[in-house]
């Protein structure tokens, strides 16, 4: 749930809504990441999205601060669009994923905004239904949980949606935190809990990203904070940068400190770094053995 700063509205037009979707369409590719559900409201956002590798944290991160640049940069405004971090809820999808995509796809009707969900175009509903192609929202498993034919299980989806046009607020799918809640059984939550155990281990700190990258690279720390544009100083320092931007517990601004560059610089070096492994095998190869170095290291103090 991501809510707008001071309750505020954060779509205006319908640009507004298509360009949040695009988003939405690029982080399914970027994170690998599944959207069943959706729905963009005047003032705040509803997603259902399983994870993969990449944290929700990050993904999330990376939507909102894309989201908010551009409505700034339209409007030519400052300042913090969204009302501090979003809040989620873990829930078991066995038990709670089709109760929580009617949830989602019914919060037009409860708001008085139309009487039925296929009215309103903002959410994934339409798609469900084969009125919309969106080929980012992931459909199929919800509506293979109905019946194995489409036609048939877009009938049945359409019958449990009636069939809560009657509910109303549902405060379980309100309980979530910054941190996360959890919704499931005492098998889910402790297999949960477990998973998160096993990938809680120790993790590396930018000062020892530093130092591995320049292992790497065969160069000085102290030569990063120099001007000039060294080639390969240049390209250990966006290296840097990328494994910082991948980690969710690091900041970029927090990097461009301590090497002496701005946000701006070092984000962009992020990208072009990315450009160019697109194209050039033998940097993805450096990263991956940057990578390799920095998880001997977090065995070894396991």
């Amino acid at each position: 749930m991501l809510r707008g700063n001071g309750g505020r509205d954060i779509f205006f037009d319908e640009s507004d809504r298509i360009r949040f979707c695009d988003l939405l369409e690029e982080g399914v590719k970027r994170f690998d990441v599944r959207i069943p559900a959706f729905c963009l409201m005047s003032n705040h956002v509803h997603l259902a999205m399983q994870v993969a590798e990449i944290p929700l944290s990050r993904v999330i991160q990376n939507l909102s601060f894309r989201y908010a640049r551009y409505y700034n940069a339209k409007r030519q405004s400052t300042g913090h669009l969204f009302q501090g971090r979003y809040k989620a809820v873990l829930i078991d999808a066995d038990s709670y994923l089709l109760e929580l995509v009617r949830y989602i796809h019914l919060n037009p009707v409860r708001a008085g905004m139309v009487e039925n969900p296929e009215d309103y175009r903002w959410s994934g509903h339409r798609a469900y239904l084969g009125k919309e192609v969106l080929p980012w929202l992931s459909t199929d498993w919800i509506l293979s949980r109905y019946s194995p034919g489409q036609t048939s299980a877009r009938r049945l989806y359409r019958d449990f949606i009636a069939d809560g046009m009657g509910g109303g607020y549902r405060a379980e799918f309100h309980s979530g935190t910054s941190e996360g809640g959890m919704l499931g059984n005492e098998d889910f939550a402790e297999d949960a809990l477990r998973t998160a155990g096993e990938k809680m281990k120790r993790q590396a700190s930018m000062e020892e990203i530093i130092a591995h990258v320049c292992k790497r690279y065969k160069i000085e720390q102290e030569v990063l904070v120099a001007p000039g544009k060294n080639r390969t100083c240049s390209e250990a320092r966006a290296m840097i940068a990328l494994l910082v931007w991948h980690d969710d517990r690091l900041s970029l601004t927090d990097l461009g400190k301590r090497l002496g560059r701005d946000l701006s610089s070092v984000s962009q070096a992020v990208n072009r770094l990315r450009k160019r492994m697109e194209t050039n095998p033998s940097l993805a190869l450096v990263l991956a053995r940057v990578r390799q170095d920095l998880a001997e290291i977090q065995i070894s103090h396991a």
